[in-house]
């Protein structure tokens, strides 16, 4: 047997699809990033925060730009453990369903106006991250969400009373995932496997802060970022600041 993942196989069509996603959105999203990046960037020379949020899956994105090599100081995620997956999968999907739950957390964390809240959401129509979004407009912070726009507006997603989270950010970027995520088609197991949605939003995601330093820095904004803690110098580094 040989070692190689087998080009025609799962694991190969999977990469495949992702790569091609990834293009997808990194060209026909270029405006948005570019809009979320000069927002960013505008909040760093204020001396602002960015924060960022999602439930279930989608707090990976949080986690994703904070604490990272290369990654900004300034970057505060909203994470509720009880919108997370590892307590009790089932509370989670039922929290992130309720109703004025996102002003309580937006309250607890401590937002400002001015900062910036980027929500993550594949499906974009649970309540806590719509409101999120809303409230934190109404704070005066400047809101961007990653989501599919495609799942949102899919016949086949979830009805909800309410606005999706497309419809209501400021500036939108668009994972170009599938509806219900799973991407690759596996006639041996008679379904759709494979989600994308984290693999191309976090990619999305880091190229916005990218973006987002480069355009402070340009503009006289002194960096300050995260070094990794696995190099020499990461630990004198993180904590000179």
């Amino acid at each position: 047997m040989s070692d190689a993942l087998p080009p025609e196989g799962a694991g190969a069509r999977y990469l495949a699809t992702a790569q091609q996603m990834l293009a997808t959105a990194a060209e026909a999203e270029s405006a948005s990033l570019s809009a979320a990046a000069a927002a960013i960037a505008d909040a760093l020379i204020a001396g602002r925060t960015v924060h960022a949020f999602g439930s279930g899956h989608s707090h990976m994105l949080a986690e994703e730009i904070f604490y990272r090599a290369g990654g900004l100081k300034q970057v505060k995620p909203l994470l509720f453990e009880g919108l997370m997956l590892h307590g009790s999968p089932t509370l989670a999907t039922q929290l992130e369903r309720i109703e004025g739950l996102a002003a309580k957390l937006l309250d607890d964390h401590g937002v400002q106006s001015g900062d910036v809240l980027i929500v993550a959401s594949n499906s974009g129509g649970n309540a806590v991250s719509v409101e999120a979004v809303q409230e934190a407009r109404e704070r005066g912070l400047t809101t961007i969400a990653i989501t599919s726009v495609g799942h949102a507006t899919s016949p086949v997603a979830r009805p909800t009373p309410h606005a999706k989270l497309h419809e209501v950010a400021d500036i939108v970027l668009d994972n170009h995932g599938v509806p219900g995520d799973a991407a690759v088609p596996v006639e041996a197991a008679g379904t759709h496997l494979g989600p994308t949605s984290t693999v191309v939003g976090a990619a999305l995601l880091n190229a916005v802060v990218a973006e987002a330093i480069e355009r402070a820095a340009r503009r006289g904004w002194e960096p300050d970022l995260w070094v990794s803690s696995a190099l020499a110098i990461g630990d004198a580094a993180n904590s000179a600041h």
